[in-house]
């Protein structure tokens, strides 16, 4: 019988393999796949962004646990879809147009999905109208955006302006991220949410959708 104990620890450790196997041998003995998510793979990706902002995890330990968690969700993804489990939130999220740089937000786009959130990536270079279309057509609540360039933090401003053209502002929250982004910044912009690293950004992504 599956040790769901083990897949905890697997998503904590960043054990892939573990990981997937646990999930899949649970799944094969009929474990519900959304009490996997929401009692084991879930609670370890919170407790590997306590240890981040504790300082006893670092970047490496954030991918290698979002790694593992990704490929438990492998498994547990077209198990959710039959049985109708919604996830928290959908959350579009990109780097803004004329910014090609994707680490961190690959890296937060992994945490968001480790915390239960249905994530559309819609990866470097992103356009407000991008932003702005992929939102509606999937019914995001929020728009992630991320800027490693001074010279590409104004597309930020451009997509929350065009949000509130677009008659979204209220409905889709908008959380910034990057390098030389600021609470200030956000505040200037009117963005609604500021988050300097990707395990806080799970924990205002929840905020944002009421979660």
């Amino acid at each position: 019988m599956a040790d769901l104990q083990a897949l905890y620890t697997a998503v904590l450790e960043g054990n892939k393999n573990l990981a997937a196997e646990t999930t899949r041998e649970a799944l094969d003995e009929g474990a519900n796949p959304e009490e996997l998510l929401q009692k084991y793979m879930i609670p370890a990706m919170d407790e590997v962004g306590r240890l981040f902002e504790e300082n006893e995890y670092f970047v490496p330990e954030l991918l290698i646990s979002a790694r593992a968690m990704k490929a438990a969700l492998e498994y547990i993804r077209p198990k959710l879809a039959e049985t109708g489990a919604k996830p928290i939130g959908k959350v579009v999220i990109g780097t803004v147009r004329g910014d090609l740089h994707d680490i961190g937000k690959n890296l937060v786009a992994a945490m968001l999905e480790g915390g239960g959130f249905e994530v559309i990536d819609l990866g470097v270079d992103v356009s407000p109208e991008k932003f702005i279309d992929a939102a509606r057509e999937q019914g995001a609540q929020v728009i992630a955006m991320s800027a490693l360039l001074t010279t590409t933090m104004p597309g930020m401003k451009s997509t929350v302006e065009a949000l509130t053209n677009a008659g979204l502002k209220g409905s889709v929250r908008t959380m910034i991220g990057g390098a030389p982004v600021t609470q200030r910044y956000a505040d200037d912009i009117g963005a609604d949410a500021f988050s300097d690293n990707a395990s806080g950004a799970v924990r205002i992504a929840r905020q944002l959708v009421g979660a």
